[in-house]
């Protein structure tokens, strides 16, 4: 594809996606792009990677974007927010802005006059402006500012300027298979450029990005692709060999993988969850992994009276609860734009719901881990508060006993909690907190 091709691909796909944001079904981004894809076949791996990387881009700097549109009374669609990205990053001046419809049948149309004033006047702007409020400067809507302070407190533009950032790529060692050294080892004669992670014991991190899924040591079942905060949470269960583990909310299955690495196979894995679909996808991956003490349950909801066969039995219960994914914004960044206070007002009842169903599944002495990916406080440690209030049998279980991340914490209630988040942890946003039920 020429420059401008890819161009006019960008503004196409873009106005599709706010077009879908404006219904109730607020499709995700990742979505669009992969229906877009699939219905351009023509567009090559490297087009699809630069359109995707411009898109992305732009969801990152949404606000700023439209603050610099709306100051100079230009259109909101999507070859206004391409073509002002264009400038604001610098990939092109006005002179290669103005010849790129004539690089291609299928370029953008040529700039109108009112668009050719507004680049000239914008490419002496910088991205920012003093005059921006925090929540334009630092993109994110407005109804989150004070969600985001009760999180971040004086560290709120470090943080939020960490979540724009593009996230690495992480992968997780399935220890039934290799060992990390040797893995690294494997990976880079095959020209993966890695690393250890930080502060997980199983991690990889690819220093750029690179096509991992081609690589024989994925389809042989070595490893998956797992942020290192999410290998954390998995590793915070503390799952031993012939334990009864049941993690409530399985989704894909990304935890439930780890968990049974950590139990070396032996033991029963209950999976669960209410989607059919996510769970179906566990099976191809628990083959590949060489995991066969999974078995996968797919519920009606949280108050499926399945459960109730269960009460009491589990040395282990996981429920990586449903949330606002606001600790993925770097991997997801239209999620802040497609999440409004109504769905996390509805989220946090759904939580609470979890937590109270799950909770009857674990028996005395055993440990219930609730977990999150996000940073917002009503998701995190005001639903533990709530729940504790409501019951008297479990007592918090500090992290740092369990499971030591690199930075030291104290053991007090107050720090007992798992929370780590891209800027001080270079990691997605994660919470979690374990919780023990107390001997009848």
């Amino acid at each position: 594809m020429t420059p401008g091709a890819r161009i006019q691909a960008s503004i196409e796909l873009l106005d599709q996606i706010f077009t879908a944001w404006q219904s109730e079904k607020r499709f995700p981004a990742d979505k669009m792009l992969e229906q877009y894809f699939k219905g351009h076949r023509y567009i090559g791996s490297k087009d699809r990677g630069a359109v995707a990387e411009l898109i992305y881009w732009v969801l990152r700097h949404k606000s700023t974007i439209q603050w610099w549109l709306e100051k100079y009374s230009q259109a909101s669609d999507g070859r206004a927010f391409i073509m002002a990205a264009l400038i604001l990053r610098h990939d092109f001046n006005p002179q290669t802005m103005e010849s790129l419809s004539k690089d291609s049948k299928y370029s953008p149309d040529k700039l109108s006059d009112a668009e050719q004033k507004f680049i000239h006047t914008l490419v002496r702007m910088d991205l920012t402006n003093p005059d921006m409020p925090d929540h334009i400067r630092l993109n994110y809507p407005e109804w989150m500012d004070e969600n985001l302070r009760a999180s971040f407190g004086d560290k709120l533009a470090e943080a939020m300027n960490a979540m724009n950032e593009q996230a690495p790529t992480d992968l997780r060692v399935n220890t039934l298979k290799t060992h990390r050294e040797k893995l690294i080892g494997q990976l880079q004669a095959e020209g993966f450029d890695c690393s250890p992670t930080p502060f997980s014991p199983i991690g990889i991190r690819l220093t750029r990005r690179a096509p991992i899924f081609t690589s024989k040591f994925f389809k042989e079942g070595h490893f998956e692709v797992q942020d290192e905060g999410s290998q954390a949470v998995a590793l915070l269960v503390d799952a031993k060999p012939n334990h009864r583990v049941i993690d409530f909310c399985a989704g894909a299955g990304g935890k439930t993988l780890a968990i049974a690495a950590s139990m070396e196979n032996k033991g029963r894995i209950l999976a669960w969850d209410t989607s059919k679909k996510r769970l179906d996808q566990i099976n191809i991956r628990l083959r590949r992994a060489g995991v066969h003490n999974v078995q996968t349950h797919v519920l009606e909801s949280e108050h499926d009276a399945f459960i109730k066969r269960h009460k009491a039995t589990a040395d282990r219960v996981l429920i990586d609860v449903p949330c606002s994914g606001s600790g993925t914004w770097r991997r997801n960044p239209d999620l802040k734009w497609r999440f409004n206070k109504k769905d996390l007002e509805e989220v946090c009842k759904v939580q609470q719901d979890i937590l109270q169903s799950a909770a009857r599944l674990v028996k005395p002495g055993g440990r219930l881990i609730y977990a999150t990916c996000s940073v917002f406080k009503e998701e995190n440690e005001n639903q533990i508060e709530i729940f504790l209030k409501s019951s008297n049998h479990f007592k918090v279980v500090c992290e740092q006993k369990i499971w030591n991340k690199s930075h030291p914490a104290d053991c007090d209630n107050n720090t007992s909690h798992f929370r780590v988040a891209p800027h001080e942890d270079g990691v997605d946003g994660f919470f979690a907190a374990v919780l023990e039920r107390l001997p009848a």
